[in-house]
């Protein structure tokens, strides 16, 4: 990695790096205690879960769809991990990739109806929604159910280190979609069927397979995030991951990434999950309200589109 690549990407994340600066030194003098180790640590390990859905959000948002199913999609697999785990004594693993499997088939079922009959993925992840909340409930028959300390190893700080293997693997998946988006034929494709769809198929390639691999890489992310939450309760929840979806566009956008899609970048979702992060927990920290936390959440999401749309007007003119 030369001096040039790092003084490039450190330009690039400037602005998303400063706010979070500015962030940290606000509720360092508001509060006591907030910039240390121990709170970084916290805060790391508390953001698997959204930086998995918000990583594949971006993919999603990239190739200009959306997915509201994510957070359901994300319960479903932590509710096959828990039956299967509980009442048929699956091996860890096994239970794992099980619970992997059913959040990709979501995907690919969002993907295929959404893509193949050409109706808007709003409508159809809408009902995707409906179909694995619902199968979440049937599942668990609507409690939370139990699973024992086996699973806690995914969440369980690394002794010596204080991340999390969940965290640990939050950071290989926004590395691995950002070397996917930027190095790979296939990344960019993704870039242009969001950019422009139609000149990709008169360029004579095929949009559909690729724009349903998105859709099931984002369910596989789901059910991966769905591990985090699972193993922190050592139990299945049916209201998990309730709103997420939210917060998952919410990271994107602060990140940068465009809702008309043909823009989307891992790191800088993540830059935005860390800001959200460090905001709600600076903000619980003063003892603020959940009601006036999200009033603020939603200044700052209303601020990063502002300034993002400022930008590209700025971009366009300069051309």
């Amino acid at each position: 990695m030369t001096a040039k690549y790092i003084h490039s990407s450190l330009l690039q994340y400037a602005g998303l790096l400063t706010a979070l600066l500015l962030l940290c030194l606000f509720f360092s003098v508001q509060t006591e205690s907030f910039f240390q180790i121990g709170t970084a640590r916290l805060i790391a390990n508390q953001i698997p879960e959204l930086t998995l859905v918000a990583v594949g959000m971006t993919l999603v948002l990239v190739i200009g769809q959306i997915d509201l199913s994510v957070g359901s999609v994300m319960a479903l697999a932590g509710a096959v991990l828990g039956v299967l785990m509980a009442k048929y004594d699956w091996p860890l693993w096994s239970a794992i990739l099980a619970s992997l499997l059913s959040g990709a088939a979501c995907g690919l079922v969002t993907g295929v109806i959404s893509v193949g009959f050409r109706i808007p993925s709003f409508i159809v992840s809408l009902g995707m929604l409906e179909i694995a909340r619902g199968a979440t409930r049937r599942l668990l028959d609507s409690n939370t159910l139990t699973i024992g300390s086996d699973i806690a190893i995914v969440s369980e700080p690394i002794q010596g280190v204080g991340l999390s293997p969940a965290f640990l693997l939050a950071i290989t998946a926004v590395l691995a979609v950002q070397f996917f988006l930027t190095r790979t034929v296939f990344g960019r494709y993704c870039i242009a069927i969001g950019t422009n769809a139609e000149a990709v198929r008169m360029s004579g390639i095929r949009t559909a397979p690729i724009a349903i691999g998105v859709f099931t890489l984002s369910g596989l992310l789901c059910g991966l995030a769905g591990l985090a939450p699972t193993s922190l309760m050592e139990a299945a929840d049916p209201g998990a991951g309730i709103g997420i979806e939210l917060s998952a566009i919410a990271a994107c956008v602060i990140g940068g990434t465009s809702l008309m899609g043909g823009r989307g970048n891992a790191i800088s979702t993540f830059l935005g999950v860390l800001v959200i992060a460090v905001l709600q927990t600076g903000l619980s920290r003063m003892s603020v309200e959940d009601a006036n936390k999200q009033i603020v959440t939603g200044v700052v999401i209303i601020i990063a589109v502002l300034i993002d749309t400022l930008r590209r007007r700025w971009d366009t003119s300069s051309v």
